[in-house]
């Protein structure tokens, strides 16, 4: 199973961080998400070379990913291509549970 199956993700960007909320499409998946999406599974499956920060956010039913350094420098200083966090979320979302 992907975890496009299961849920959906938000993204924002600013300077070389990247913030992505993950949000199951039904509220009972929200366990599920927080046993398997870690922020070390997340790191190594996004190839981030800075920290990744998990925040539960229970009452909202959605984990947030702080990404540091994940940009390549920035959105708008970086010679990578789709290095935005939309790319990053879509990235996120074929992460295999």
């Amino acid at each position: 199973m992907l975890l496009h199956d299961i849920a959906h993700c938000r993204a924002g960007d600013k300077g070389d961080t990247s913030t992505l909320s993950l949000f199951p499409h039904r509220d009972e998946d929200y366990d599920l998400l927080v046993r398997e999406v870690t922020a070390d599974r997340v790191r190594e499956h996004l190839a981030v070379r800075g920290e990744v920060r998990r925040w539960e956010l229970p009452n909202l039913r959605a984990l947030q990913f702080t990404c540091h350094r994940a940009l390549e420098g920035g959105v708008t200083t970086s010679l990578a291509l789709d290095t935005h966090g939309k790319t990053l979320s879509s990235r996120l979302l074929a992460m295999r549970l």
